[in-house]
């Protein structure tokens, strides 16, 4: 059996190359002579809230080097290990899944196998969407009323910005999230292999996309108003 690290350098390297080799790609729609147009309902938002935000806002097709970055930024970026500092502790405290054990060691073992998973995902989901376009970057709505940017965060949660900057079904999340969790089956501890507990693992995937979105969406405005009065 392949180590976690193989699948994803294969995915890795297969989204590089789909954006660089594949017609059809973000690559060939941003070749030269070719000029990227940003649909009116962001253009607006974005020129204002570009230096804030913590996602990326500028509009432009993303490239096989944006990609890999959101690859690493979500795989080992402060959000993404910090979130793994409280699963892991979590886990460990009720000694969930059993097959770990509640101590130091099971914590590295829980910390490093949710790590695993998600630069599985991760790279799956980047990799898969350079070949149809698919952009998996959060884009914020910061101009519109609260209610509305709630309601963009849960949208975005199972939707993705296309090459042309229009949304579309984030197909490549919909197999990264589910396909990671049922691959890790088989380099993960026993009582934690199973078909039931690779499907919690899935919903809960979705809902950390849920809660990633919401801490995009708001906390550029949470650091301008602390920053702001401290100054």
């Amino acid at each position: 059996m392949l180590p976690p690290a193989s699948y994803s350098l294969f995915f890795l390297a297969s989204a590089a190359m789909a954006q660089t080799i594949l017609p059809g790609t973000v690559a060939s729609a941003t070749s030269p002579g070719s000029q990227y147009t940003p649909p009116s309902s962001t253009a607006g938002s974005s020129s204002s809230s570009a230096a804030n935000s913590s996602s990326s806002d500028a509009r432009g097709p993303i490239t096989a080097r944006q990609r890999i970055q959101w690859v690493v930024k979500g795989t080992i970026g402060p959000e993404s290990l910090a979130a793994g500092l409280v699963s892991a502790g979590w886990g460990t405290l009720f000694n969930q899944p059993k097959g770990y054990g509640p101590h130091w060691e099971g914590f590295g073992d829980r910390y490093g196998m949710r790590l695993t998973g998600i630069a599985t995902s991760n790279v799956m989901e980047a990799g898969l969407g350079a070949i149809w376009g698919e952009d998996p970057r959060y884009i914020r709505d910061a101009d519109a009323p609260f209610r509305s940017r709630v309601g963009h965060a849960i949208k975005m949660t199972f939707m993705a910005q296309n090459r042309d900057g229009g949304d579309m079904i984030a197909y490549a999340r919909f197999m990264a999230i589910p396909g990671s969790n049922f691959l890790s089956n088989s380099w993960r501890a026993t009582g934690d292999d199973t078909a039931n507990r690779a499907a919690i693992r899935t919903g809960l995937g979705f809902l950390g996309r849920l809660g990633s979105n919401t801490f995009d969406e708001f906390w550029p405005d949470v650091q301008q108003k602390v920053f702001h009065h401290s100054n």
